[in-house]
């Protein structure tokens, strides 16, 4: 080896090609954000969001105008619940009762035995709302007063569903 030799320019060279790869790096992203510089998927979701609620609202307002009469103010908070092998029956009954404008919790499961049949529990006082609850099912469901062992929806009235 010669001592006279140049020094290696390999630190000189491996710095230029880092910057080199940092300006590429800048340019795409610089070219990205200009070309998406008009979706806004924050935007996007809240008009998407807008649309489904002034579409429902008309068709929501109607229903509770037209159904307030059925269900009374004082009426308590519905608890539905699927004691039936109906996968979503919850669910449903749930939506079916706002539409008729009753104010439901979220529905849930149960797993009984020995409620066969759609049945509505109350307590003391609750005896007309439960009434105009079956109504709104359509009157196939029992009304019966709570047994004491039912212990779910204590301030509310429990709407057991089994069956459609």
């Amino acid at each position: 080896m010669n001592p006279d030799r140049e020094p290696s320019r390999l630190p000189l060279r491996a710095g230029a090609m880092l910057l080199l790869a940092l300006a590429i790096v800048c340019i795409g992203l610089g070219w990205h954000s200009a070309a998406t510089s008009g979706d806004n998927p924050e935007q996007d979701l809240q008009n998407a969001q807008r649309q489904v609620t002034s579409a429902a609202a008309p068709s929501a307002a109607s229903a509770s105008a037209s159904s307030s009469a059925s269900a009374s103010a004082d009426t308590p908070e519905l608890c539905v619940f699927n004691a039936g092998a109906v996968s979503g029956l919850a669910g449903e009954v749930a939506d079916n009762l706002k539409a008729k404008g009753f104010q439901t919790a979220s529905p849930g499961n149960i797993t009984t035995s020995s409620i066969t049949e759609n049945t509505i529990f109350y307590d003391d006082g609750q005896k007309s709302a439960a009434d105009e609850v079956a109504a709104a099912l359509g009157g196939d469901a029992s009304v019966e007063s709570r047994p004491s062992s039912f212990t779910q929806c204590a301030d509310g009235i429990p709407v057991i569903v089994v069956t459609r």
